[in-house]
């Protein structure tokens, strides 16, 4: 099923990465086993600020400046998981969690099925998350996919302040590892009105953010503000979009996308991440699969290239852009 975000009135908008320390700092208040660990989150309040504040509120107990070592970090979460606490760590950066993997992916993951249901991991993952900010090497990479297939963990990437908020409230209470991706480019990019209630959005659904008829847009993380860029230049044109955001990749709420698509006919998927075995294909594969009939032209992908992120001058080349989306949509629409 899919889900609408809640607007209510609050003190004043916030940008995403004020979301995400609200949400931290509410559970922390409410929830004495919440840590927060990582490297330079304490005093310093993280590389992105996502932590700021919350040494001098907690203490050093509970906002924890780790060594510059990811495996260490990783190995350190899972043991507090499985003590009782709900650990928060952070990789600072979406290439350097792969020294992580170890203990994620062979650890962390299993624990439910090694223990036949006896343990579990209550443990989040944030992961700062894309390109687009000019960062070097190692900075700017859309990994999620490779998270997507290992059973046992959640893959979480929201695409607004008010869904960074509600999904990481969620992804801490849940009982199981949760990834928690932020797409950095979007970090500052707009603020929202963000309601600091303690109310969790529901995980494990898509969100549909824009009703259409002719074409489904799929997406999700700072690829939305494409997609309905994209929507809008559509609609200047007699093109009726519908703009989904996946916002939980792992387990995908597939049902929202086929009954989108199952209407539309068509269907464009857009993520900035390299195109080969990228999440999009999976979609595209479950609709081959369930809405062959239904559809009227073949699905597209807007992607990024099977490169690493090129630095610097054409780094904005490689995402996805708007044009792209939009070139994307109106070839489906001439197809059938």
């Amino acid at each position: 099923m899919s889900a609408v975000a809640k607007t209510t009135d609050a003190a004043a908008p916030i940008t995403l990465i004020e979301a995400v320390t609200q949400a931290l700092a509410w559970e922390m208040r409410n929830d004495d086993s919440v840590v927060v660990l990582g490297e330079d989150v304490g005093v310093n309040g993280g590389v992105f600020r996502a932590t700021a504040g919350l040494h001098a509120q907690f203490g050093s107990n509970r906002v924890i400046d780790t060594p510059l070592d990811e495996t260490t970090i990783a190995g350190l979460t899972v043991g507090m998981s499985l003590q009782g606490m709900k650990p928060v760590a952070e990789a600072q950066f979406d290439g350097f969690v792969y020294p992580m993997l170890d203990h994620i992916i062979c650890h962390a993951a299993r624990f439910r099925t090694r223990t036949r249901g006896r343990l579990h991991c209550p443990m989040v993952l944030r992961v700062p998350w894309g390109g687009g900010i000019r960062a070097p090497e190692h900075h700017s990479e859309a990994n999620e996919a490779m998270f997507t297939n290992v059973p046992g963990l959640r893959v979480v990437m929201p695409s607004s302040p008010a869904r960074a908020y509600g999904l990481l409230l969620a992804a801490i209470r849940d009982p199981d590892p949760v990834i928690y991706f932020e797409p950095k480019r979007i970090y500052r990019q707009y603020k929202e009105l963000v309601p600091d209630d303690g109310e969790a959005l529901p995980l494990d659904v898509c969100y549909v953010l824009r009703d259409g008829t002719d074409v489904t847009l799929v997406t999700w993380g700072a690829q939305v503000k494409e997609a309905l860029e994209a929507a809008d230049q559509l609609a200047a044109e007699g093109i009726s979009a519908e703009v989904i955001d996946v916002a939980t990749l792992k387990p995908l709420d597939f049902d929202t996308i086929a009954e989108s698509v199952t209407r539309t006919g068509r269907c464009v998927i857009v993520h900035e991440a390299p195109r080969t075995a990228g999440f999009g294909a999976e979609i595209a594969a479950r609709l081959a699969e369930d809405c062959m009939y239904d559809l009227l032209a073949p699905v597209e992908r807007v992607t990024g290239y099977d490169t690493h992120i090129p630095l610097f001058r054409l780094e904005m080349k490689y995402l996805p852009t708007t044009e792209r989306v939009v070139e994307a949509a109106k070839r489906v629409m001439a197809a059938g």
